[in-house]
């Protein structure tokens, strides 16, 4: 019965993180859990928001195509006294008027060097950095909640094997008492007990502790409680097979290279519409305007214009200048940024590869660990049975193989991560590559909402 009992506490921590263990009925999965992340945590929610807010750059960059136009009306009262000269003759005027007047003013810019079209360049190109920084954080989220999945599998494991451990200690204890009241053992056998079983309780109190913890930071970044969790498995089948490939993959697809490749374009495109600035402006303006009373001699008057106005800077004081060399600078650095944000994703998906690697092994290693101090443990006791072993050894045997269950179930739990860790270093961790049954946030659909729109105050979801 008591080798039974041990080999259970050692079953229940391997099932609770068996890569191959089958689903329980009605059980929380990981994959579930990363959509209720993906669709529900406020953090990628705002991130959301925010390339939203940068959508509407576009339309404002795009306004410097369309005309401007605008309604004056003005209305007063007006006192006159005044003395005109009519026919050799003065007149003498004086009255009160009411004039008001009505009008409409249409300008059009029609060339200022182009700065309009690069304006709109740079906005689009801003909006796909806005895209990869969503992309950046939905990886982080989901990285984060298959993280804190894991812990929970991992830290609840413990707990159950420090439990199991406490009630083996307790029994042990029992058993020393007894034989040291028929005279088996002596009082310092019965102390090495106590002791023991006061260590496994305050490591049992420890892991009780952390599972708290971990509990409360699922609820944080998955958005509820852990219920009945499942067992989860890595997701090799979505890696690249070799390290080159990965490496390869990562400095073309990881979100931080593709964001950084766009804030060069955005740079350069700044470059040109500070230099535009040294072009000349032609503009075009027409206005109506109907004036009523505007003196007591003129009570009605019309008058309608066009006119074309060509603007040639010369010299504004230096500051466009010192705005082009500025913004040389600005491009400069973006490129040697993504250059350093290069060779960190690359140093990124090594170190995750390597992980991911080591971890393999020590699953395996983990394994054999626990089998073989379970053999140890059952030996040990069978010896302490005929007097070839004493209680400490019996003791020293049984912390070793909690000490293997933890370490099982933690090679486990690193196992998972890091395959996670590594699709997140390649840039393909998404709700798509890990194929969620959750409807997927396309960003570029508010984009066409809003780019083209003229007027409206209203945003597309109604607000």
């Amino acid at each position: 019965m008591q080798r039974l009992k041990v080999l259970t506490g050692a079953a229940v921590a391997a099932l609770m993180l068996s890569h191959l263990a089958a689903t329980p009925a009605l059980a929380d999965t990981i994959e579930a859990a990363l959509v209720r992340a993906y669709q529900n945590n406020p953090q990628l929610n705002a991130q959301r928001a925010s390339v939203r807010v940068t959508d509407e750059n576009v339309p404002q960059a795009l306004s410097g195509y369309r005309p401007r136009a605008s309604i004056t009306a003005s209305a007063g009262y007006q006192y006159n006294d005044a003395l005109s000269s009519s026919g050799g003759q003065q007149v003498g005027l004086v009255g009160t008027t009411v004039p008001t007047s009505i009008g409409a003013t249409v300008s059009q810019t029609l060339y200022n060097g182009q700065q309009t079209a690069n304006r709109v360049r740079s906005a689009e190109s801003n909006v796909s950095a806005a895209r990869e920084g969503l992309r950046v954080l939905e990886q982080t989220v989901l990285l984060s909640a298959a993280t804190i999945y894991m812990d929970y599998l991992r830290d609840a494991a413990i707990v159950e094997v420090q439990r199991s451990n406490t009630r083996v200690l307790e029994q042990t204890l029992k058993q020393t008492q007894d034989r040291f009241n028929v005279g088996e053992v002596t009082r310092t056998d019965v102390a090495q007990s106590e002791a023991q079983l006061a260590a496994g309780r305050t490591q049992q109190l420890a892991a009780e502790s952390t599972l708290v913890t971990t509990r409360a930071n699922f609820r944080q970044i998955i958005g509820n409680d852990p219920e009945n969790l499942a067992a989860a498995r890595p997701v090799d089948r979505f890696l690249p097979t070799t390290l080159v490939r990965a490496i390869d993959q990562g400095l073309i697809e990881n979100p931080n290279v593709t964001s950084a490749m766009y804030g060069i374009d955005v740079s350069f495109l700044n470059v040109k519409v500070n230099e535009g600035a040294l072009f000349p402006t032609l503009t075009f303006q027409g206005s109506v305007q109907q004036a009523y009373q505007s003196s007591l001699i003129s009570p009605r008057a019309f008058t309608a214009g066009a006119s074309g106005t060509l603007t040639v800077p010369v010299y504004q004081g230096g500051s466009e200048y010192s705005l082009i060399r500025q913004s040389k600078e600005t491009l400069a650095q973006q490129r040697l940024n993504l250059d350093q944000v290069r060779n960190q994703a690359r140093a990124t998906v090594a170190q995750a590869w390597g992980q991911l690697q080591a971890t393999k092994s020590q699953v395996i290693s983990a394994q054999s660990q626990v089998t073989a101090s379970e053999t140890a443990l059952n030996g040990v006791r069978e010896e302490a049975r005929v007097g070839q072993r004493t209680t400490l050894d019996v003791l020293n045997a049984q912390q070793a193989l909690v000490n293997a269950r933890n370490s099982l179930v933690t090679a486990q739990h690193d196992r998972v991560v890091a395959s996670y860790s590594v699709l997140s270093a390649v840039g393909r961790l998404s709700p798509t590559t890990l194929r969620l049954g959750t409807a997927i946030y396309d960003p570029s659909v508010h984009y066409q909402q809003v780019r083209d729109s003229w007027v409206g105050v209203r945003t597309p979801d109604g607000r």
